[in-house]
């Protein structure tokens, strides 16, 4: 763990990591709380969490993208798995080792 807190790669695969999981919180526990159970605070919560990820994973994309010289595709499809449930873990096992 600590070596991968050396480099950009390291640590958009940890915050693509926690992205990921905020996000499958936010979709599969956060939301069914909300509007089955009437519990808005766990949106709120998670919500927060994930935005913050989210933010971040964007910049390491693009930090990581300028300086490892990443084609446009490359980049696009980074940014296309943040959108996409269990998508930051399908680019950190294809597009980030």
């Amino acid at each position: 763990m600590i070596n991968l807190l050396k480099n950009t790669i390291g640590r958009l695969r940890i915050i693509g990591f926690l992205e990921g999981i905020s996000f499958l919180v936010l979709l599969f526990i956060a939301m069914p709380l909300k509007y089955i159970a009437g519990q808005p605070m766990a949106v709120k919560i998670t919500g927060m969490a994930h935005g913050v990820l989210f933010v971040l994973y964007i910049l390491y994309v693009v930090m990581a993208a300028v300086e490892y010289s990443w084609s446009i595709k490359k980049s696009v499809l980074a940014f296309i798995a943040s959108l996409v449930p269990f998508g930051t873990f399908w680019a950190d096992a294809k597009l980030f080792r």
